[in-house]
């Protein structure tokens, strides 16, 4: 499948529907996501081992079942993968599912660029967004920039939501309409 641009980022940054070969990829990233977590528990380095493998696996498919039109997506930068990004356009609100990227990437401003251009593309849309966050992620400070708000609590998450009114950032972002569709 051919990569498809983020307009308003730059030529290097793309994104791409998951394939069943970045399975493992996929994995790298979300235990690059909860390991310190899982390590706080005290458990040996097999039980860490089998617990993220079923959360991962777990997560997998409560995204999957409950986005069924969603789009998921590897962020490449020059070709080589370095995140994931999973959205849904397919109702009346624009849903960031999940955005995470390998530790090597983090405050370099790449997840700040996507998030820039989703939130341009959904304000040219007319679109909400909603989005769900840990309750002590620092990335609350991004979204509040980008002008999300909260909007509840879901256990140990926070919903937050932004209008889709005019953005001042980055342009556009092409998506998929439906998970099927793979254009740009």
């Amino acid at each position: 499948m051919k990569p498809r641009g983020i307009r308003g980022v730059d030529d290097r940054l793309r994104l791409r529907q998951v394939l069943e070969r970045d399975r493992a990829f996929l994995y790298g990233v979300f235990e690059s996501t909860r390991a310190k977590e899982f390590a706080r528990t005290g458990w040996s380095a097999q039980r860490i081992a089998q617990m993220l493998a079923e959360q991962f696996s777990m997560q997998d498919t409560y995204y999957r079942s409950h986005y069924p039109n969603g789009c998921f997506d590897v962020i490449e930068l020059d070709g080589q993968p370095i995140g994931r990004l999973y959205h849904d356009w397919s109702g009346s609100e624009a849903r960031l599912i999940d955005i995470a990227l390998l530790p090597a990437y983090r405050g370099a401003g790449i997840g700040t660029r996507l998030m820039q251009a989703f939130v341009a593309h959904a304000a040219a849309k007319a679109m909400r967004i909603v989005l769900y966050v840990e309750m002590d992620n620092a990335v609350q400070a991004l979204y509040r920039r980008l002008g999300f708000e909260a909007a509840g609590e879901n256990g140990v998450y926070l919903r937050m939501q932004r209008p889709g009114t005019a953005f001042d950032g980055a342009q556009g972002m092409p998506v998929r309409v439906h998970a099927s569709d793979g254009a740009t």
